[in-house]
């Protein structure tokens, strides 16, 4: 009977876990979307997964502690204004100057909360002077897309929350 409780507990605790990341990650997979678009030169595509980031900012991380909160409170206005800058830029360079300080702040959110559910890398462009995160360890540069597509070297590695 222990045992069967204490899997209960164990079960429960899991999947606590795993909702309180849901956020996160909506909020880590809407920014790998804009990523991707920008990797792609893709104005247009930056500028609708950019409004994906902007929903999901716009819905409050749950079940963080206090110190938690305060570091995603104290991110969650530059997050927008970036993201929001992204989705009513018209030029892929403004774009992309952007992208810079939101990856940044992403990085550091993240980096904090430690409560992302994939195991992402910290990317830095040495031209550029410039980092970003990726969902894969390959080289796909967003600040000059197909021009420079492999330029860049992992720096950090941000392990996926256990």
């Amino acid at each position: 009977m222990k045992k069967l409780l204490f899997g209960l507990l164990f079960l429960l605790a899991a999947y606590t876990t795993r909702a309180q990341n849901k956020s996160v990650d909506q909020i880590t997979s809407a920014y790998i979307g804009v990523k991707n678009a920008l990797v792609g030169s893709n104005a247009t595509l930056a500028k609708s997964r950019a409004k994906e980031l902007l929903a999901a900012l716009a819905i409050p991380p749950t079940g963080l502690t206090a110190a938690q909160q305060k570091l995603a409170g104290s991110y969650a206005d530059k997050l927008k204004a970036d993201s929001r800058g992204i989705s009513q830029a018209t030029d892929i360079e403004q774009q992309r100057k952007y992208f810079e300080t939101l990856s940044a702040n992403m990085y550091s959110l993240l980096s904090g909360l430690q409560m992302n559910g994939t195991t992402l890398y910290q990317q830095y462009c040495p031209m550029k002077k410039a980092a970003w995160l990726s969902e894969s360890e390959d080289i796909r540069n967003p600040y000059y897309g197909d021009k420079m597509l492999e330029c860049g070297t992992v720096k950090a590695t941000l392990k996926a929350a256990k």
